[in-house]
């Protein structure tokens, strides 16, 4: 088990989530934790928030290049190719960002969410399906990143696609997996790993899981969601306005598609029941026990999504009181 460690160094970053602030909020927001000292930035993407309260939806792709030139932090984003971004024009955008920020971007590529991807109105496909498509689109990506021309027909169609300006530096591209399962698929295919926080064992059942898979030594990032204010009754009633309807199995959050769902099953939450999945507490050393758990397991970077709306809070105090003790920056 966990062996407390105080010499454990890891990039932390901030989560820019797009379903709950607008695009000039998280704009001041990045600006102010990479001030604080937060090392890099990761984008949610999401055409629909998930949860009335929550309540945004802006374009990440728009608001990286916005975001990327008023900060000096690398940055990540979330993204599903293959349903509403066709894979070269998901190219297009990543060569875009990576020749104006050279070294400064990675991609996270997932499988998807009903919720965001369903707009189309093309059939919404099983899990194992969404898989298979999901490594045509990684490919097809890669190979038009490396300046390839490419013609593909199987789950998704390119003709003849050809980028004309390429990345400066390649970026990596990291697959997005919840499950043991998934985890070690992506193992085999991808660059890295990125997946989010849930208690110790199933956490590290993923890790394995991707390092058998064929991940070993590859890069491992981590969304750590987590509820941070001033008092704990205002860290709990924060995570339970805004991320109750969160908190369910994969293949909830995978297919529903309407916002209304959401809301409904998120009436149904009791504030305790969101624990295993937010770390919800006021105490600093807490959150620094947390943090020091996952770089044990080997997560290099580690993306600090406060769920709560107290951005400004969470920035200052763990700006001056965490972030010091994990001084790794690059």
């Amino acid at each position: 088990m966990f062996t407390q460690n105080k010499n454990l160094m890891a990039i932390l970053g901030y989560q820019a989530s797009h379903e709950q602030f607008t695009p000039s909020e998280l704009l001041r927001w990045a600006q102010a934790a990479e001030a604080a000292g937060f090392a890099a930035v990761n984008s949610s993407d999401h055409f629909y928030p998930w949860s009335e309260r929550q309540g945004q939806s802006g374009f990440s792709f728009a608001w990286l290049g916005a975001a990327m030139q008023a900060t000096t932090v690398p940055y990540g984003l979330v993204c599903t190719p293959g349903y509403r971004y066709h894979p070269a024009v998901v190219a297009q955008a990543i060569a875009t960002l990576c020749e104006l920020f050279p070294g400064r971007f990675w991609v996270s590529l997932g499988s998807g969410e009903a919720l965001n991807e369903a707009i189309t109105g093309e059939k919404w496909p099983i899990k194992s399906e969404r898989n298979e498509r999901l490594f045509e689109c990684a490919s097809i990506i890669r190979r038009l990143l490396h300046g390839e021309t490419v013609t593909h027909h199987g789950r998704v169609t390119v003709e003849e696609a050809r980028l004309y300006t390429l990345p400066k530096q390649m970026p990596l591209l990291i697959g997005a997996a919840v499950t043991a399962e998934t985890a070690g698929w992506v193992g085999s295919w991808a660059d890295g790993l990125i997946t989010v926080h849930r208690p110790y064992n199933e956490l590290k059942a993923v890790v394995d899981a991707f390092r058998k898979g064929g991940g070993e030594g590859k890069p491992m990032y981590l969304k750590s969601q987590i509820s941070y204010a001033a008092t704990q009754e205002a860290a709990l009633a924060g995570a339970y306005d805004q991320w109750r309807t969160n908190i369910f199995h994969g293949t909830v959050l995978g297919d529903l598609s309407k916002v209304e769902q959401f809301d409904a099953l998120g009436e149904m939450v009791q504030p305790e029941e969101l624990k295993d999945m937010v770390r919800i507490s006021s105490n600093i050393d807490q959150h620094i026990e947390w943090i020091e758990q996952d770089i044990s397991l080997g997560f290099e970077r580690i993306v600090l999504h406060n769920v709560n709306r107290e951005q400004d809070l969470f920035i200052k105090d763990f700006g001056e009181k965490v972030l010091p003790r994990f001084h790794k920056t690059k």
